[in-house]
């Protein structure tokens, strides 16, 4: 296909492209048209099997392919309601896909909603793995906060190691930080919280910036006491995570926060990759 062509046709798949709250969606007329199908019913064929393609992907049919009535002139002055879809981008990518690929218009999109959406795609896990690194770096901070404020009261570093894993312990149900990493496969020498959920090292976040408001506000001293109001914090996160349903010790390990920040880089230069060749 020559280039021309396929900054034409790129030019013409953005313009026939509306925005709704925020939802990219394209009118299956307009994309029957954008196709190359002169015949509604041929085209109803490969809408018709992309539907059956969405199903088997376990998404909801209703959330990409949404029926909508449309009014059309007819001559004389009259008009026609005939049927017509909003479809999101992942309904035109299966549709391409069950299109004749023989079709130039065809085998552009099928190029063209593929790349897109798996770019859609890459930013939503993008995000989501985002999340998890930022909640690592924040527990990092509170942490090191925390054994600043214990230092200063008299607690060194083996204290703030027994604090912190009776912490561990009031969360996770009685497991200490040691019991947890063997319970997770986790060797000794790595941090805990690099294996966890993000739910998880939030709650492990909060109980300790908790602890350091109230170590400093009652200017508590000495591992004891700091220890009894650490593991008080935790026990009532734990309870918190329990009216939903949740037990930290019973959620499985995760992927290596150090991997997943090397993932991260991959991901970005694949994005930039892909912005720059114009997508």
């Amino acid at each position: 296909m020559e280039k021309t062509t396929i900054i034409n046709l790129n030019k013409r798949f953005e313009e026939y492209a509306y925005q709704q709250d925020g939802i990219e969606y394209w009118l299956a007329r307009e994309l029957q048209e954008l196709l190359g199908y002169t015949d509604w019913r041929n085209f109803l064929n490969a809408i018709t099997k992309a539907k059956e393609s969405c199903k088997t992907t376990n998404e909801a049919v209703s959330d990409h392919f949404v029926d909508v009535n449309k009014t059309i002139p007819m001559p004389k002055g009259a008009s026609k309601i005939v049927e017509d879809f909003m479809l999101t981008r992942y309904a035109c990518y299966l549709i391409a896909q069950n299109g004749d690929p023989k079709k130039e218009q065809v085998a552009f999109a099928q190029s063209y909603f593929a790349i897109q959406t798996r770019k859609q795609e890459l930013l939503e896990e993008r995000i989501q793995l985002m999340e998890r690194l930022q909640a690592r770096e924040k527990l990092a901070a509170t942490e090191t906060e925390l054994s600043k404020n214990i230092f200063e009261r008299g607690v060194d570093n083996k204290g703030f190691a027994n604090i912190r894993s009776r912490g561990d312990w009031a969360l996770f149900g009685g497991n200490n930080t040691s019991e947890m990493k063997r319970k997770l496969g986790i060797k000794e020498n790595r941090p805990l919280a690099d294996f966890l959920p993000t739910i998880t090292i939030t709650a492990k976040q909060l109980a300790t910036e908790i602890t350091n408001f109230n170590v400093k506000k009652n200017d508590l001293k000495g591992e004891s006491n700091i220890t009894h109001e650490h593991v008080k914090n935790n026990q009532d996160i734990r309870k918190l995570l329990g009216k939903s349903g949740i037990k930290p010790e019973e959620l499985p390990a995760e992927e290596d926060i150090k991997k997943l920040e090397r993932r991260v880089k991959t991901m970005d230069k694949e994005i930039a990759k892909k912005n720059l060749k114009g997508m």
